[in-house]
Parts: structure tokens; C-alpha cells; sequence
């Protein structure tokens, strides 16, 4: 959320003229039967994985959009299905845009998509968000009300956290959930961060690996636990609904943030003694990689 990619190869659109508020032209006509064919790729591997996996909430709302295997989707088109759902649309970003004008969008209830694909070379991994990520993993529950109003009410909590220097610890709440969430139903845990649904190695790994811790949603020990960003995540919260989501969220934060100033960070890989945990985690994977946890 700080600054727009540079690469030209990896993004082309990365030297597309910009509006004020940092979207762009998609230009749906320039993408090239190379760049819909690998959406198409991406989506039919996720849509293998998913059904069993993702939230009801999440695969309900795809079908309702019409995202399909059908080549990269047309923002102006997928805005209208979207607007009549929710009210919310989607805008062409060329890439990572400044905070400021994230949150404006989000409040605004408008949801900021990179328009560049990945190069094939990147297929299975990059670190920005692509089209993929961003329309396949995170759209589809902007036709949710309940999930859309915890969005728009992010964005509106952002400005606030920026000009009180808290933005470190919004941004975690944004990462635990709305990028790395799980949400705990009667059929078993399931997906709704969009950083997993568009990853089929962390779709797995999420709900099904020995490693990573898995503990019950709480407000202030999310905001105040540091997270990675190169790997999977060594701790995933678990919310018990959109509703108790937005319950927990849609408050004013100044009191929590005058607390979270005293209170010591916690590391990705611990636990704390107030958490209800789900699952322990072995760190078998991690520990693969030399990671060597400190002891609780």
C-alpha cells in the first residue's frame, strides 16, 4: 500500500497514467489471449481445490458474480453485478497504491485491483498483488453485506489509524483476516482470507499442515501480533462468523490503541496465555526451513 511497482516486464501497466486517486484504465481489449488463457489456469486450479475448503459465503458469491474460467474478468462489467449486490465496484490500480488513498477507496466502498497479471515465470508465487489475487481472492465477498460493511468500516477506521500512528496495527488486523482468516463452522474450519484462497500451496497448508498454530479470533491480540510476509503463516486467527467480525470491528479503536501503546508486540510463532487455541502448532515445516521457535 505504498508505492506503485516499477517493473515494466513483470507489470505493464506500470507506467499508466494515473487519476488523482491512483486508479487507472484497465484497458480490458489489451490483454492478450496468453494473459486470459493464465487466469484461466489459475482459476480452474483454485476451483478444484476450493469446494470443501473456502466459506459457503465465498463460493455462493463467486457464482453470483459469474467469475469464471472465461479469461480475465472486465471490471466495468464484474462493478455492475457487484453494485447491484452490495453497492461496492472495482478500480484499476497499477499496482501497490499509497495508504492514504487505499483507505479512501475501502470507505468509499470501492475495492483497488491491480490490473496486471503475473508473468508465467511467476505463476505459482509473486510478492505484489496481481488480478488474480485481487479479483479472484478478495472480490467475491464484497457481495457478502455483512463481510462488505467490515471492509467499508476498515477503510473508514484507516484514516483515523494514520493520523494517530497506528497504522502498524490496523494493517495486522487486515492481514489476520481479510488476507489470512479462517472462519470456524459446523462442517469444520474454512477459508475466507483472500491470500489463501489464491494460493493452492497455502489452501492446503492452512487448514490441513501439523505446523501452524490456529487460535480464536480476539481483536487486540491480532492487532498486536507481528506477521511474515515471504512464507505461510505461523499463526492463522479463526473468526466464528462475518457477523461477530463486524461486531468485534466496528467500534472506535482510540481506546484500544491507547492500550495497544503499552502492551509488548507478539512474534508470529507465539502463543499467549489468553488465546483459545484450536490447534498447537508442531512448526514441523517451519523448523524444516531452521526455524528454531522459542519456547512459550
Amino acid at each position: 500500500m505504498e508505492k506503485l511497482s516499477s517493473s515494466p516486464i513483470r507489470n505493464r501497466y506500470a507506467a499508466a497514467r494515473r487519476n488523482a486517486d491512483w486508479t487507472i484504465d484497465q484497458d480490458w481489449p489489451s490483454y492478450s489471449p496468453e494473459e486470459h488463457d493464465r487466469w484461466d489456469r489459475l482459476f480452474a486450479r483454485q476451483a478444484k481445490l476450493l469446494p470443501g475448503r473456502a466459506c459457503e459465503a465465498f463460493l455462493a458469491a463467486q457464482a453470483k458474480l459469474e467469475l469464471s474460467r472465461a479469461g480475465v474478468p472486465d471490471f466495468a462489467d464484474l462493478s455492475k453485478r457487484l453494485s447491484a449486490l452490495t453497492g461496492w465496484s472495482v478500480v484499476a490500480v497499477a499496482g501497490l497504491i499509497p495508504d492514504e488513498a487505499f483507505f479512501e477507496h475501502l470507505a468509499n466502498r470501492r475495492f483497488p485491483a491491480g490490473a496486471f497479471i503475473r508473468p508465467e515465470a511467476e505463476f505459482d508465487y509473486l510478492e505484489e498483488p496481481d488480478v488474480f489475487h485481487d479479483v479472484f481472492g478478495h472480490v467475491p465477498l464484497l457481495a457478502d453485506p455483512v463481510y462488505a460493511r467490515f471492509l467499508q468500516a476498515y477503510g473508514e477506521g484507516g484514516r483515523r489509524a494514520l493520523g494517530l500512528g497506528q497504522l502498524h496495527n490496523l494493517a495486522r488486523l487486515y492481514w489476520y483476516t481479510v488476507e489470512f482468516g479462517l472462519m470456524r463452522t459446523p462442517e469444520g474450519l474454512r477459508i475466507f482470507g483472500a491470500g489463501i484462497l489464491s494460493s493452492p500451496a497455502e489452501t492446503v497448508f492452512s487448514l490441513e499442515d501439523s505446523s501452524p498454530n490456529r487460535v480464536l479470533f480476539d481483536l487486540e491480540r491480532v492487532m498486536r501480533t507481528k506477521y511474515i510476509i515471504s512464507d505461510f503463516q505461523q499463526t492463522y486467527f479463526v473468526i466464528e462468523s462475518f457477523e461477530t467480525l463486524l461486531r468485534d470491528c466496528d467500534l472506535d479503536f482510540g481506546p484500544l490503541y491507547e492500550l495497544l501503546c503499552a502492551a509488548p508486540d507478539i512474534e508470529a510463532h507465539e502463543l499467549a496465555p489468553q488465546d483459545r487455541i484450536l490447534t498447537r502448532g508442531d512448526f514441523a515445516y517451519f523448523r524444516a526451513k531452521g526455524f528454531a521457535p522459542r519456547a512459550a
